[in-house]
């Protein structure tokens, strides 16, 4: 059995990427809406800056089309933090802007975590029994990145799994101390591939294309399937994306 598979980019709103993902000719409030039909899903990421009104999050869900999704970045004040169970009001603040507007359209939450952030498994579990489970009757998903090489042990993924969360796996060959974790430890994985390059006119390789979605399909017999080009050559994400989906399609 294969599982849904979503692909996209970090955010929509890049200035480089008009004339080269966007057309020269195409008005600003219009960008989610040409983004979202030829990618399958974006990744909220200013949401880890600041929060947002239950009006853009009805906005964002009506400009989208049926089956799209959205991941969202959790905010920063929740994890940049000594300790992390202590982020509960910081948390209600994220939680609560509106994002469960989106309905169906809602996807995984990514905590991301500063590289400076090691392992202790009474800080992270006190962390992982704040997530809920769902809200407004909306199931959450939540996914944990990882930027310390302490992560990369049997106890953080057997804490995971416990509680349900994804690791993200991350791939960015210029941050060669991330650990790159692919462990099943919830029913979805999340990539984000942070490899592209400018001189490639589909940010990657047809090799290194081929090789990610091979690992993508082997990722969708165990389950959903949220994958990101993120940073690298940011101006070639778009095309990344849209190489990706046609190889899975």
């Amino acid at each position: 059995m294969t599982h849904p598979i979503h692909i996209g980019v970090g955010g929509w709103t890049y200035e480089p990427w008009r004339g080269v993902f966007y057309p020269d000719d195409l008005v600003q409030k219009r960008e989610l809406e040409y983004a979202s039909r030829a990618l399958t899903s974006i990744e909220i990421n200013g949401t880890y800056y600041s929060t947002f009104k239950p009006d853009s999050w009805m906005k964002w869900r009506d400009e989208t089309p049926d089956g799209f999704v959205f991941s969202v970045k959790a905010s920063r004040y929740c994890t940049n933090r000594k300790i992390l169970s202590d982020m509960g009001e910081s948390m209600e603040r994220f939680l609560g802007q509106g994002m469960t507007a989106l309905g169906d359209k809602l996807g995984p939450i990514n905590w991301q975590f500063m590289g400076t952030k090691k392992f202790d498994a009474d800080d992270f579990e006190g962390f992982l029994k704040l997530l809920p489970k769902e809200r407004d009757g909306l199931r959450l998903r939540h996914a944990l990145e990882v930027r310390n090489p302490t992560f990369d042990t049997p106890a953080f993924h057997d804490l995971a799994a416990k509680y349900g969360v994804a690791i993200v796996y991350a791939e960015d060959d210029e941050e060669p101390t991330w650990p790159r974790i692919d462990q099943p430890t919830a029913d979805f994985t999340y990539a984000r591939l942070m490899s592209s390059r400018e001189d490639e006119p589909t940010g990657m390789s047809p090799a290194d294309l081929d090789a990610i979605a091979d690992r993508t399909r082997a990722w969708a017999k165990r389950g959903e399937v949220f994958a990101y080009f993120i940073a690298g050559a940011k101006v070639r994400n778009p095309a990344a994306a849209q190489a990706l989906i046609t190889r899975l399609a």
